[in-house]
Protein backbone atom coordinates (compact mmCIF):
# COMPACT_ATOMS: atom_id res chain seq x y z
CA UNK A 1 0.00 0.00 0.00
CA UNK A 2 1.23 3.50 -0.78
CA UNK A 3 0.10 6.99 0.16
CA UNK A 4 -0.01 9.61 -2.59
CA UNK A 5 -0.98 13.28 -2.61
CA UNK A 6 -3.75 14.73 -4.78
CA UNK A 7 -2.60 17.90 -6.58
CA UNK A 8 -4.72 20.99 -7.09
CA UNK A 9 -5.58 19.58 -10.55
CA UNK A 10 -6.82 16.37 -8.86
CA UNK A 11 -3.89 14.38 -10.22
CA UNK A 12 -1.92 11.69 -8.44
CA UNK A 13 1.40 10.01 -9.19
CA UNK A 14 1.38 6.24 -9.51
CA UNK A 15 4.28 4.99 -7.37
CA UNK A 16 7.19 3.48 -9.33
CA UNK A 17 6.79 -0.02 -7.87
CA UNK A 18 3.17 -0.19 -9.15
CA UNK A 19 4.04 1.31 -12.54
CA UNK A 20 6.73 -1.35 -12.97
CA UNK A 21 4.41 -4.19 -11.92
CA UNK A 22 1.71 -2.99 -14.35
CA UNK A 23 4.19 -2.15 -17.12
CA UNK A 24 2.95 1.45 -17.35
CA UNK A 25 5.22 3.77 -19.31
CA UNK A 26 5.11 7.46 -20.26
CA UNK A 27 2.34 8.08 -22.78
CA UNK A 28 0.41 4.91 -21.92
CA UNK A 29 -3.33 5.07 -21.42
CA UNK A 30 -4.95 3.56 -18.33
CA UNK A 31 -8.57 2.84 -17.51
CA UNK A 32 -9.96 3.64 -14.08
CA UNK A 33 -13.27 2.55 -12.60
CA UNK A 34 -15.05 2.18 -9.28
CA UNK A 35 -15.43 -1.23 -7.66
CA UNK A 36 -17.52 -0.63 -4.57
CA UNK A 37 -15.73 2.14 -2.70
CA UNK A 38 -12.36 1.47 -4.38
CA UNK A 39 -10.75 2.85 -7.51
CA UNK A 40 -9.28 0.25 -9.85
CA UNK A 41 -6.55 1.19 -12.34
CA UNK A 42 -5.97 -1.02 -15.39
CA UNK A 43 -3.49 -0.43 -18.22
CA UNK A 44 -5.29 -0.09 -21.56
CA UNK A 45 -3.41 -2.34 -23.95
CA UNK A 46 -4.56 -0.57 -27.10
CA UNK A 47 -2.22 1.18 -29.49
CA UNK A 48 -3.11 4.67 -30.60
CA UNK A 49 -3.72 5.14 -34.29
CA UNK A 50 -1.21 7.70 -35.56
CA UNK A 51 -0.46 9.46 -38.83
CA UNK A 52 2.72 11.36 -39.64
CA UNK A 53 2.45 15.15 -39.51
CA UNK A 54 2.86 16.93 -42.83
CA UNK A 55 1.77 13.92 -44.86
CA UNK A 56 -1.48 13.83 -46.82
CA UNK A 57 -3.85 11.20 -45.44
CA UNK A 58 -6.51 9.87 -47.78
CA UNK A 59 -10.03 8.85 -46.83
CA UNK A 60 -9.24 5.11 -47.10
CA UNK A 61 -6.43 5.43 -44.54
CA UNK A 62 -8.70 7.34 -42.16
CA UNK A 63 -11.45 4.75 -42.54
CA UNK A 64 -8.99 1.90 -41.85
CA UNK A 65 -7.73 3.75 -38.76
CA UNK A 66 -11.26 4.26 -37.44
CA UNK A 67 -12.21 0.62 -38.15
CA UNK A 68 -9.10 -0.62 -36.38
CA UNK A 69 -9.78 1.58 -33.34
CA UNK A 70 -13.39 0.39 -33.19
CA UNK A 71 -12.33 -3.26 -33.48
CA UNK A 72 -9.87 -2.81 -30.60
CA UNK A 73 -12.48 -1.03 -28.48
CA UNK A 74 -14.87 -3.97 -28.84
CA UNK A 75 -12.31 -6.67 -28.04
Amino acid sequence: MATVKVTRNYQITIPAEYRKKLGIKIGDVVMIYMEGDRLVLVPARRRRITFKIGRTVNVKELERGVEKALDEAVS
